[in-house]
């Protein structure tokens, strides 16, 4: 009996992580899944709050998906994020300010900014915000957005053109030089004659 307790313990000591992708934090489904709600809503109404490090890195997995949905205002996705949240006050927020707000922006809504540690158990806080809401970090807002958008792709294409431009206006700016040397060279091989 004995030996059949301690091969069923080395069994459940064995079992690997695999296919569990998100961090449990510590509680059951249920209580997580409330614990996300909670904070997610804390979010929508403060623009920023400062949590747990881990908390707020969950929090960011599980609220990208909703600000998405928040970005195309329609009676369906109203109640999908609904059933997520259950305030009717957090998702007339999200969708009326915080949706045309990000419209533009291609995911990436959330920022975490590393905060420290805790005094009473030294664990590392952080505070999360919405991008697009922090004036500190983009002055201006819209007016920097539309100015500096540039379209850029991985393979290279752009820079090649740009390569091209700027060697050209090298050689350019090269023969105006050359042709401004030759004539000075040429003034003072006259007036050496002279």
């Amino acid at each position: 009996m004995q030996i059949i307790c301690t091969v069923l313990r080395r069994q459940q000591l064995n079992k690997m992580r695999h296919g569990k992708k998100h961090n449990h934090l510590g509680r059951k489904a249920e209580h997580r899944q409330a614990l996300l709600a909670n904070l997610t809503i804390a979010l929508i109404t403060h623009k920023r709050i400062t949590t747990t490090l881990a908390k707020a890195k969950a929090l960011r997995v599980h609220m990208e998906p909703l600000v998405t949905k928040a970005k195309d205002d329609s009676t369906h996705n109203r109640r999908v994020v609904f059933s997520y949240l259950q305030n009717k006050e957090a998702i007339k927020e999200l969708f009326d300010v915080i949706g045309p707000k990000i419209g533009d922006r291609p995911g990436g809504y959330l920022r975490i900014i590393k905060i420290g540690f805790r005094r009473s158990d030294a664990s590392d806080m952080a505070m999360i915000e919405f991008v697009d809401f922090n004036d500190l970090y983009n002055p201006g807002g819209a007016e920097t957005k539309t100015a500096g958008k540039v379209r850029r792709s991985r393979r290279g294409g752009g820079a090649k053109g740009k390569t091209e431009t700027t060697t050209a206006e090298v050689v350019e700016t090269e023969a105006t030089e050359v042709v401004d040397t030759t004539e000075e060279a040429a003034a003072e091989t006259t007036e050496d004659k002279e």
